[in-house]
């Protein structure tokens, strides 16, 4: 496995294991995170999850090509103490909010269960492709131990793809740092056999699962180890494994006076009005990175 420039940080690193008909995704994410999260002081509990989010949504969403569409990733509760968590990524622009109740969070403790965060509530994914495949998503309840556990079993119960998902995050004094695995068993590699959501024992599937499951937080979090150095450490026995670099990810808030405009011209003249404050300007707060627009129009 030969590279010329390794991977760390705030890039994606594409592989694939021909001979088990697997590929897959790894990142590491650092100032880019911590520039997401530094918007809002967010408790620990959420920084966690929405580190996690952000890895998820990057991993998934790489599996996109550059300009061929959007990934969003939207958890909502009916009854949890987080009532919104939304991440997309695009083209190697990555964003992510939560909202939630400070008061519910602060009495669930650092590290709460999705469950206790929220309740009975369910995991959006959503691709909108720049193509004829359009608009298309997924909808599975907030069940198991993370959301990485969730976007597994979206893959299995709506696209019948077997997927691995690992993800770490960590909050230290020097700041946020994430980084996740996510591995796939490509549909191509079961023509002539039977589908692989009838036998998730399919023996390409569980060796490599095995292998990629033995990632330690630690390694996914280590900033000296570069992507391709972890993904040789865990696959190396196989006869071969291709590694493509991927795009640099940066915070992608894509908010700016003229999108604000550009949205509030939608809105009937009387609504608008309505918006105005008493200096007959609209003033619009993102959510994503915390910063007010002013409308003067």
């Amino acid at each position: 496995m030969l590279t010329t420039t390794e991977t760390y940080s705030d890039s994606l690193l594409g592989f694939s294991i021909p001979a088990r008909d697997a590929r897959g995704r790894g990142v590491r994410l650092d100032d880019v995170v911590d520039v997401i999260l530094s918007a809002h002081a967010y408790p620990p509990a959420i920084t966690h999850l929405l580190g996690e989010a952000l890895v998820v949504a990057a991993l998934i969403g790489g599996t996109i090509d550059k300009g061929e569409g959007q990934l969003t990733l939207q958890a909502q509760a009916q009854n949890g103490a987080v009532r919104l968590l939304v991440c997309d990524y695009r083209g190697g622009e990555l964003r992510g909010y939560a909202d939630f109740d400070a008061e519910r969070v602060a009495s669930l403790g650092p590290t709460p269960e999705l469950e206790a965060l929220f309740g009975s509530g369910h995991l959006a994914i959503t691709f909108d492709m720049n193509d004829e495949r359009g608009r298309y998503q997924g909808i599975v309840p907030l069940e198991g131990a993370s959301l990485a556990a969730a976007c597994e079993a979206y893959f299995v119960q709506s696209q019948q793809v077997p997927t691995l998902i690992r993800v770490a995050v960590n909050a230290g004094v020097d700041g946020v740092r994430a980084g996740g695995l996510l591995i796939q068993h490509l549909p191509q590699g079961e023509q002539g056999r039977e589908r692989l959501h009838v036998r998730l024992d399919h023996p390409h599937w569980e060796h490599v699962a095995i292998l990629g499951g033995s990632v330690k937080d630690a390694e996914l979090l280590d900033p000296d180890l570069s992507m391709e150095a972890l993904v040789w450490r865990l696959f190396h026995e196989e006869e071969e494994v291709r590694v493509t670099p991927g795009e640099p990810i940066s915070r992608g808030c894509r908010c700016s006076v003229e999108h604000y405009e550009s949205v509030i011209s939608g809105f009937p003249a009387a609504e608008r009005d309505e918006m105005r404050d008493e200096n007959g300007k609209i003033v619009v707060d993102c959510a994503f990175c915390s910063k007010l627009f002013t409308l003067e129009a």
